[in-house]
C-alpha cells in the first residue's frame, strides 16, 4: 500500500533526518544517555515524519495544517537537542553540521507547506 505522504519531500527529508539520528545516538552517545537526550532526540526525530503522515490523511487542509506545525516544532526541537548534545561533548561540531542542511531544508519546506495549507483553507 503507497501513501501519499511517502512522495512529499518533507516525507524524505524526514526520514533522512530519524536515520541520521538513530545512527548518531547509537554511535556517539554515552550509554548512560540512552533514557534521556538520546531518546528526546529520537522521538522528536520521529515525531516529525508521524505528523506528517497523520496530517496527510487528514480530510481538511485546516487539519493538515495543524499537524505540519507540530512537525515543525518536532524539527526544531530536534536541532535545539543536538546544539545541546554539542555542548555536552556527545557529539562535535562537524557531526551536527553533517545534518544541519537537511534541517534547514526540512524546516524551511515545512514551512512551505504551512503556508500553502494556510492560503488555500
Amino acid at each position: 500500500m503507497q501513501f501519499n505522504y511517502e512522495q512529499l519531500d518533507v516525507a524524505k527529508l524526514a526520514k533522512k533526518l530519524i536515520l541520521f539520528i538513530y545512527k548518531t545516538t547509537q554511535n556517539k552517545f554515552p550509554t548512560e544517555e540512552r533514557f534521556a537526550l538520546s531518546s528526546q532526540l529520537r522521538r522528536a526525530s520521529v515525531s516529525v515524519i508521524l505528523n506528517i503522515a497523520e496530517g496527510n490523511s487528514r480530510a481538511t487542509k485546516k487539519d493538515y495544517g495543524n499537524f505540519i506545525k507540530i512537525a515543525i516544532g518536532s524539527t526544531v526541537e530536534v536541532d535545539c537537542a543536538l546544539k545541546i548534545a554539542i555542548e555536552l561533548s556527545y557529539i562535535d561540531q562537524s557531526t551536527y553540521l553533517e545534518i544541519e542542511p537537511t534541517i534547514k531544508e526540512l524546516y524551511f519546506k515545512l514551512i512551505g507547506l504551512s503556508n500553502y495549507l494556510e492560503e488555500s483553507q
